[in-house]
């Protein structure tokens, strides 16, 4: 099952994206200005990243790439882009589909590369359907995954954020159904969030609350996606010290100075200080992503100097 055909993209500064259908700051109200500006402004992360010199690291065999990073590249050329990749040093990569080929063919390609897809990006049936989901986990295992995770949620029928909080509180029967179906095939179950999981419901709440509030997290962990969070006007640490061991995985993404995506250490998020909170969150894997590393103006090819960048940052990083 391939997430990329009907996955809307989130927002971000510059062109529009064909993944996820790409969400204007505007579309989710005042709240990604905000995480924008709260970023750049707030004394605890208005600095650039830097490397501190701190003793901890994040583990290499940890790192991880978010196959959606190098979407054209794979296309054009999947066995060279994988072999690219193990080259500058990854050894799991997380899949966002199987790029035209089966699950089995798609492994027989990892397994030639010398990776391992540990965890990939599947949306669960909407509505809920236990056959065709368990068809996804059992290709998920054909892969080699340990961990599977819908990767989005949010929009209306209109494209508008969703503000119901009945519609939040469906969904995660949904995810808690969804994780009790991996559980039994032994797959570890997260959700993935944007930036419209923190938007304003009705009632008050958040969607994120709710999700977190209503799923059994023994049998739904987060992933959490650092940079759609700030976009969120959330701080990934509140997020972690009120879900404590739940956020087993982090999407590693780094935000510009006007909002947009940017490689690792290029922009102003504190990854140190985040990732200082590892144990208290449960982070099992740091997952290199950039939405926007192939598309124009950036070629293709520029995908791998992103991959490139992003290993060598959290191999280096010390906090």
């Amino acid at each position: 099952m391939d997430h990329q055909t009907n996955e809307p993209v989130p927002p971000m500064a510059s062109e529009p994206l064909s993944r996820r259908g790409v969400l204007r700051a505007a579309t989710v109200s005042a709240a990604a200005a905000v995480g924008t500006a709260g970023l750049l402004a707030g004394p605890a992360s208005a600095a650039p990243a830097g490397h501190s010199h701190g003793r901890r690291r994040v583990p290499v065999d940890r790192i991880s790439i978010q196959l959606y990073t190098l979407r054209d590249q794979l296309a054009a050329e999947l066995p060279g882009t994988l072999t690219a990749l193990r080259r500058i040093g990854y050894r799991r990569v997380e899949h966002a589909g199987f790029v035209g080929r089966t699950a089995a063919q798609f492994r027989a390609a990892l397994d030639a590369a010398g990776l391992r897809s540990t965890s990939g990006h599947v949306g669960i049936p909407q509505p809920f359907d236990a056959a065709a989901w368990e068809r996804a986990l059992a290709d998920a295992n054909v892969v080699g995954c340990k961990k599977i995770v819908h990767p989005y949620f949010g929009r209306d029928a209109q494209g508008r954020p969703i503000r119901d909080p009945a519609v939040y509180r469906a969904l995660a029967r949904d995810l808690n159904q969804a994780g009790r179906l991996a559980e039994r095939a032994g797959l570890d179950f997260g959700y993935h969030n944007h930036q419209l999981e923190f938007v304003p419901l009705t009632d008050g709440s958040t969607g994120f609350e709710i999700l977190a509030g209503q799923t059994d997290p023994r049998l739904v962990h987060f992933e959490l996606d650092l940079y759609w969070t700030w976009r969120g006007a959330h701080d990934p640490v509140d997020v972690i010290r009120a879900n404590r061991g739940r956020v087993r995985q982090v999407h590693v993404k780094d935000l510009d100075v006007e909002g947009g995506f940017a490689d690792l250490g290029d922009g102003v998020i504190d990854f140190g200080r985040i990732f200082a909170h590892e144990r208290e969150a449960g982070i099992e894997e740091y997952i290199v992503e950039r939405d926007d590393a192939g598309t124009p103006p950036r070629a293709p090819a520029d995908a791998l100097d992103t991959a490139r960048v992003g290993f060598d940052y959290l191999a280096s990083l010390r906090y």
